[in-house]
């Protein structure tokens, strides 16, 4: 499998979801974020973008959220519970393994994802993480997890215009959990967990920056 031609791929996907403002209907809203969704175009459900203002800079707020073996993110990020970095194809692609905990009252059992991961760095001071399911030898199916799927997914860190301390983070997941579960299940767990992701970032921004 070409990884890099994987990962660019997601990034362009990332960028036309970025662009593309239509058909996106509101599902939740609290004062730090807003969570809209639509029909998916890779898979059978839904995908889901986020918008809120961090209170830090960009890289302060990619400190957080960058997918790395024993970074920040397992610290702060209650959905998930480990994050190994199984290969570095180059310096900004890199296969990522996932491990999330039991979620929705243990309704939604454990879950193992497999991506590849392009960060990109802008110009204009935005960070960007862009991921997308992928196998490798390395990461062969265990009983103990269930396999889910990320389709084109991750997140836009962009410097707030006037307000170099703050962040606008755009993000978006669209996400096979596999399983068996009911729909209802699935489009309830996804905004929830949107809403909980923005309230503990913010707290783990805060204390970064602390």
């Amino acid at each position: 499998m070409d990884y890099r031609e994987a990962a660019s791929w997601a990034a362009e996907r990332m960028q036309s979801y970025r662009k593309d403002c239509s058909g996106w209907r509101s599902c939740k809203r609290t004062n730090e974020v807003s969570i809209s969704w639509r029909p998916s175009t890779e898979f059978h459900g839904n995908i889901y973008k986020a918008e809120g203002i961090m209170p830090a800079k960009p890289e302060d707020v990619f400190k957080c959220l960058k997918p790395e073996t024993g970074g920040l993110r397992e610290k702060w990020d209650p959905n998930v519970k480990e994050i190994e970095v199984v290969e570095e194809i180059s310096k900004d692609v890199s296969i990522v393994r996932t491990i999330t905990p039991s979620a929705f009252m243990k309704i939604i059992s454990p879950r193992e994802f497999i991506d590849v991961v392009l960060i990109k760095r802008d110009e204009d001071g935005t960070i960007t993480s862009n991921a997308t399911n992928v196998e490798h030898p390395l990461c062969q199916l265990q009983p103990s997890y269930v396999r889910g799927l990320n389709y084109p997914c991750g997140c836009f860190c962009i410097p707030a215009p006037g307000e170099p301390c703050k962040t606008q983070l755009l993000t978006f997941f669209q996400t096979d959990l596999a399983g068996n579960l009911p729909q209802t299940v699935v489009e309830s767990f996804f905004p929830s967990s949107m809403t909980g992701f923005y309230s503990n970032l913010t707290k783990a921004v805060l204390k970064l920056a602390a």
